[in-house]
C-alpha cells in the first residue's frame, strides 16, 4: 500500500482555473481535481506547464505554484505562496 505523503486533507472539486506562467503571458485553462491546504491535483490537455507559474481561481484570488509533478495532462502543484 501506497503511503499518504501529504501534509493536509484534500478535497475533490471540479473547478476551472487558469495558469500564467508569467507576467505578461496569456493564461491558459485548466481543471482542478482536488485541493488541499498545500496544493493542487489539476488536469491541463497541451500545455507546457513550467516549474513555477501562478495559478488563478478568481480575479481577486490566485496562489503562486511549484510543479511537483506531471503524468500526462494530470499534474500536481504545491502552494509556495
Amino acid at each position: 500500500m501506497l503511503a499518504n505523503r501529504r501534509r493536509s486533507e484534500r478535497r475533490l472539486c471540479r473547478r476551472i482555473a487558469k495558469i500564467q506562467s508569467g507576467a505578461g503571458s496569456l493564461p491558459r485553462d485548466c481543471t482542478i481535481t482536488d485541493i488541499s491546504d498545500g496544493g493542487v491535483k489539476a488536469i491541463a490537455e497541451y500545455l507546457e506547464i513550467p516549474p513555477h507559474f501562478t495559478l488563478i481561481f478568481a480575479p481577486d484570488h490566485s496562489r503562486q505554484c511549484r510543479l511537483a509533478w506531471r503524468i500526462g495532462a494530470e499534474f500536481g502543484a504545491e502552494f509556495v505562496d
